[in-house]
């Protein structure tokens, strides 16, 4: 996140400090429109040589700010960025150094502002902001070189315009020589004009002809520019499609399993922004020198500069075709699990929309839903013969069509669908296990565009991320398998929506442990992972951990094949506990006071040998989402209460509960339970109701046979197939 960013998200007072910073000197507005320029030049110092052209370039970026503001509501903003402009020229121009220098200082207060506000310090990622600096600096030096040949064109018209005035005055001498010669008798005074008139015709071809030689040199020249600038912007463009925007929807994909997202589609914006700027630029000169070229008399008229600007003109149409239909981004994807006749929502955003105009008509956005095999197809049409027939629909959507918005303050050009249902789905054919949740479909986007006041006009399409459509909330789970399966493994590149069937145990348990953290705001240690490893294994595992995250699970294994003596799977299991755990459970696991991942039979053995009274917290291994109190009773014989699922814990947290059982003393080892518990505890009303009633209270007890013989409780216990008791809770009511 840049710092400017990060200051605006600043408390209203923090914010008045950052404004105090800059003043009146040098206008926030200026800041503001140019945060990503001003952070990229300032962030690393430069040598007071290069320093030398930091005022002109800071203008100059100004005043290109300044030109895109075209709409009413943004003719404060541009007067002020305009004579912010004036200004830095004027006080500015003769020592650069003192400007550069003052808003270094600036930057240092900013960081400086925000570090107090936030408490922590505001540490800039080198890789994330070295690889922004380049970017800018290259973009900036095409920009030069773009700025460059569009004076070269200005200099190769006056030439050529020059050249055909002295030409069709050369022509003028030659036509008044042969009036002369046939005009009647020669005199002496006639042969001396004619005699003039040829040296001054000598003279003017002896210019032209040197003339002809600069217009020729200068046009090769400038073609050599306006190539070396079309590469140039190839290869910019290629970082920030290829690398950058493909890296954030890596990023989008990946925290749609609870990965924090480090990319700012802000800041590709600026870039894209600037790539369409310097494309569009470079699309007009080299028309205007076909233009030139094909306007000018036969005799500079080159027949090769003709293919070679249609050649470069083709090129820089394609560049532009290719940044306006790759910056078509879905920037808020629709939910991946999708449930029939559910309202959902999802937003369309064209990057470079602002900087060509786009919203001058306003484009619609339809959204259809189709099959993984018809996003085949389309992705196929597309790459060998260009936009083929409509794709066939797999499903009704209401609300699926909307008109983009542009909003001038952050030049984004979008559209949010904000009440789309899915009323009705055809499936396809299942083959062998497949079932409905492993089905992937996908939404599609589609926009018709028009650059240049129609001059060009782009059909644009972009692809959601895979979702499962679910009817009923039983199935929810293993929609949510495919989808994490899909986000943690999907190669880049892939044909839609190809995944590997199998992964290592490395890969899977880290996608695990961020699924988990996300949802639960706590971490799942080694002894954890190691523990969900055998569960998903069923089998001894390696010491090393090298070892063991070298091993491979498949899908089936995951999600598809029960666990033993169970009627569920890995996944059902695991999901369901980081259901409970996030719903009901959150506080106590980051507080550690949930053991949770443990055998029943390691927890016994831990157990056994603690005092009576001593307890543990586990996730139950028979019951989906359930959570167990094992506890050591006289004897030190361990027992195990009937695991509490969410419906048990919507009546009663389980600290209360833990509070209600006076069997329960010390968390293990040995912590007494009101030390760390007594926090959660809910306070005891003691107000009467308005109506005048005293408010019931439930309190979990245990069974009577519980006390005071152990023996007599493992005799009547509820599972006497287990091999040590279970007993089940019950509530009474407390007044």
């Amino acid at each position: 996140m840049s710092l400017w960013a990060r200051a605006q998200q600043l408390p209203q007072e923090s914010l008045q400090q950052v404004r105090a910073i800059y003043g009146d000197h040098f206008p926030i507005e200026v800041r503001h429109c140019l945060a990503t320029w001003i952070e990229s030049r300032i962030w690393t110092s430069e040598p007071e040589e290069q320093q030398r052209f930091f005022v002109d370039e800071l203008v100059q970026e100004i005043q290109t700010n300044a030109d895109l503001m075209l709409s009413p509501e943004m003719f404060v903003t541009k007067m002020k960025l305009i004579e912010a402009a004036k200004n830095f020229h004027v006080q500015y121009s003769h020592e650069p150094h003192k400007l550069y220098a003052y808003l270094r200082r600036c930057l240092a207060l900013e960081m400086e502002v925000i570090q107090n506000a936030m408490g922590t310090p505001y540490v800039a990622q080198p890789h994330t902001e070295r690889k922004y600096s380049e970017l800018i600096t290259g973009l900036q030096n095409v920009r030069q070189k773009v700025n460059m040949a569009s004076e070269e064109i200005r200099s190769l018209q006056a030439n050529i315009e020059s050249f055909s005035l002295q030409y069709h005055e050369c022509l003028k001498n030659k036509g008044h020589i042969n009036y002369l010669q046939q005009s009647g008798p020669i005199t002496a005074e006639r042969r001396e004009l004619e005699a003039c008139l040829r040296v001054q015709i000598e003279e003017m071809e002896r210019k032209l002809n040197a003339l002809v030689a600069q217009i020729n040199q200068s046009q090769m020249e400038l073609v050599d520019r306006m190539k070396d600038n079309i590469a140039n912007l190839r290869q910019l463009q290629s970082q920030v499609l290829d690398e950058e925007l493909i890296k954030w929807k890596r990023e989008q994909q990946l925290s749609g399993n609870g990965v924090p997202m480090q990319s700012n589609l802000n800041t590709i914006q600026e870039w894209c922004e600037m790539l369409a700027d310097l494309i569009w630029t470079s699309r007009q000169q080299v028309n205007n020198v076909a233009r030139i070229n094909s306007k000018t008399i036969v005799e500079l008229r080159q027949p090769h500069l003709v293919e070679m600007l249609d050649d470069m003109s083709k090129q820089v149409t394609s560049l532009l075709s290719t940044l306006v239909t790759s910056t078509f981004v879905i920037e808020k994807q629709p939910p991946q699990v999708m449930k029939t006749n559910t309202r959902f929502t999802a937003t369309v955003r064209l990057l470079v929309g602002g900087q060509l105009n786009v919203h001058m008509t306003p484009p619609r956005v339809t959204v259809v839903i189709i099959s993984e095999q018809q996003a085949q197809l389309l992705l196929k049409n597309e790459t060998q013969t260009g936009r083929g027939k409509q794709p066939v629909e797999c499903g009704d959507i209401l609300n699926n069509s909307g008109c983009m918005e542009y909003q001038p303050p952050s030049r984004q050009l979008s559209v949010s669908f904000r009440n789309m249902q899915l009323r009705k789905i055809k499936r396809a054919e299942k083959k062998g296990t497949e079932s409905v949740m492993d089905e992937k479909l996908t939404l599609l986007f589609q926009s018709e565009f028009n650059v240049g006041g129609g001059e060009l006009v782009f059909q644009v399409w972009t692809l959601s991320l895979p979702v499962v459509v679910i009817v009923h909330g039983n199935q929810e789970p293993h929609g949510w398998a495919t989808v994490t399966w899909d986000n943690a493994f999907s190669p880049p590149g892939r044909v839609p929506f190809a995944v590997p069937d199998k992964v290592t145990w490395g890969q899977l348990a880290e996608t695990l442990r961020i699924k988990f953290g996300s949802a639960t705001g706590g971490d799942l240690s080694e002894d954890n992972l190691r523990f969900l490893a055998e569960k998903i294994f069923r089998t001894s595992l390696p010491m090393s951990t090298m070892e063991l995250n070298a091993m491979t699970v498949s899908w089936t294994q995951f999600c598809k094949d029960a666990l033993p003596e169970r009627n569920f799977t890995f996944w059902e299991w695991f999901y369901m506990v980081v259901k409970v755990t996030r719903d009901y459970l959150r506080t106590l696991w980051c507080d550690r006071l949930i053991m949770g991942f443990i055998q029943k039979k390691q927890a016994e053995e831990m157990l056994a040998k603690c005092p009576p009274g001593t307890f543990l917290l586990r996730f139950s291994d028979s019951e989906l989402g359930g959570i167990t109190i094992a506890w050591t009773g006289e004897g030190n014989e361990v027992f195990s209460l009937q695991p509490f699922t969410s419906r048990d814990l919507m009546l009663r947290s389980l600290a209360d509960r833990i509070l209600d059982l006076a069997q329960l003393q010390f968390l293990y080892p040995n912590v007494a339970k009101d030390d760390v518990f007594s926090k959660y505890y809910t306070k005891p009303e003691n107000e009467m109701l308005k109506n005048g009633y005293v408010k019931p209270v439930l309190v979990t007890t245990l069974p009577p046979y519980m006390s005071p013989s152990p023996a007599y409780a493992h005799a009547h216990s509820p599972d006497s197939q287990r091999n040590t008791p279970s007993v089940q809770s019950r509530y009474m009511l407390d007044f």
